[in-house]
Order: C-alpha cells, then sequence, then structure tokens
C-alpha cells in the first residue's frame, strides 16, 4: 500500500470564529497530479495555505515526508518548506529584477552554492520551461504565459519533490493554458514531482489530474481519481463535470 506524501487529518481552518475547513481528511500520493475543485468559497485555496502553515489551523493534523508539522518550531518547519514549490496564482515575480535574479532567490536564500554553480541552474530551469531565451528580460517584457513560466521555474529551483499551483491558469488563453499543462505534466514525469494543484478550469483538470478532491462548504465531498470522479453520483461532483464551472 503506497504512503501519502501529505495526510490532512481532522482539520479545521477559521477565520476570526468562522469556519472554514470543518473536519477535512485528505491524502496525497506521490508522483501524481492531485487537484482540488469545489465551488467558490469552499476552501481549496484555505487548504493549501493551512497545509503550508500560512496559517495556523484551528484543529487537526497535517504530516508530510512523514513528519506532522502543526508543532514544529519555525525552523523545522523551514527545512520542509524548502522541499516544496509554491506557483502562486498571480506569479508574484518581483518586477523591479530580472528573470534571471528572480529565479535566483531561492538558491541564493537556501544554499552555499558558488555564483557559477548558481547561474548554470538557472539556465537549466529557465531551459526547462522553454524561457532560456527570456534569461535577462524583466517582468513587464514578458507575456502572461511567460510569466507563469518564469514563475515556475523559480518554484522549481531547489528541484521540490512536492510542488503547488494555485489556479495557474487564471487570466491565460486556452492554448497557452494546454501549453502550461503540458509543462506541468513534464515536470512531473521528468522530476518525478508530485503536484497539487487549485483550478476550476476544465480543460485544463481533464489533462492534468489523477485525483480529485471535491469540497464543498468546508468539507469533502469526494476524493478518488479523475474517472472515478465523473461517475460518482454525487450531485455537486456530477454539475462540476456537466457544467464545467461553479459561479
Amino acid at each position: 500500500m503506497r504512503e501519502p506524501i501529505i495526510k490532512v487529518e481532522n482539520l479545521v481552518a477559521k477565520y476570526d470564529d468562522k469556519v472554514i475547513l470543518d473536519g477535512v481528511n485528505v491524502e496525497f500520493f506521490p508522483q501524481e497530479v492531485t487537484v482540488i475543485l469545489g465551488g467558490s468559497g469552499c476552501g481549496k485555496t484555505t487548504l493549501i495555505k493551512n497545509i503550508l502553515r500560512l496559517f495556523e489551523p484551528a484543529e487537526g493534523s497535517v504530516t508530510i515526508f512523514g513528519k506532522e508539522t502543526t508543532k514544529m518550531d519555525e525552523d523545522e518547519f523551514n527545512k520542509i518548506l524548502e522541499k516544496i514549490g509554491m506557483l502562486f496564482q498571480n506569479g508574484a515575480l518581483l518586477n523591479s529584477v530580472s528573470i534571471f535574479d528572480n529565479v535566483s532567490i531561492p538558491l541564493e536564500q537556501h544554499t552555499n552554492l558558488p555564483v557559477e554553480i548558481i547561474e548554470k541552474i538557472i539556465e537549466v530551469k529557465l531551459n526547462l520551461v522553454n524561457l532560456g531565451h527570456a534569461i535577462r528580460l524583466f517582468p513587464s517584457e514578458l507575456s502572461g504565459g511567460m510569466k507563469k513560466r518564469a514563475a515556475l521555474a523559480r518554484a522549481i529551483a531547489l528541484d521540490p519533490p512536492l510542488l503547488f499551483c494555485d489556479e495557474p491558469s487564471a487570466g491565460l488563453d486556452p492554448l497557452t493554458s494546454a501549453s502550461l499543462d503540458e509543462l506541468i505534466l513534464k515536470l512531473k514525469k521528468q522530476l518525478k514531482m508530485t503536484i497539487i494543484i487549485v483550478t476550476h478550469e476544465l480543460a485544463s483538470i481533464h489533462r492534468i489530474a489523477d485525483r480529485i478532491i471535491f469540497l464543498d462548504k468546508g468539507r469533502v465531498l469526494f476524493q478518488g481519481t479523475l474517472q472515478e470522479a465523473k461517475v460518482s453520483g454525487i450531485t455537486e461532483v456530477t454539475t462540476f463535470f456537466e457544467v464545467g464551472k461553479f459561479e
């Protein structure tokens, strides 16, 4: 039986007194793409933020790489974070510096590698996301899709085995979105990555998802394979795949 790379048990998340996640139990397995779905405000991004302790869970436990993390001190948890990449919805690139300098940030902060090795790694990562030609450009000189790929290069700079993506296709046209999906699948295969994605893009889900976690009103309504989700018989899940989106 496979061991999950992340196991979330009885997770409760609150904003002030409002319960956003109510007793969530989910598992994420190695070298799979798991997509987190659900209507607006169901807690998709909140789940990611609680796993990464951007918000502290009110109750429950989160185990990552076999270690329970909610009670770790900051230094210990930072060692876990060094093995996790994050692709933010807007890319979160620093506009005042070049793409080269953006990708260099995690390498300079978390390694003692010599400059020439860091430069080589940056070149490799940018080539991996088909941006080798843009290494000295600034974010303002890139298209939306190129910015996402540059942010992805930064997210994988330290070769993390685990990557989180929050709405990676947001704001992209269908062709650019499809190209980004192909890149995500390439990274999963070449780097043997586990990838967790929040998205509502139906075409993207069909291209990339191995497993689905469906949230509704702060609870897990379904978790399983994409094929199982389509025939689950759960009204909300069926509606999502028939209609394609939640308003």
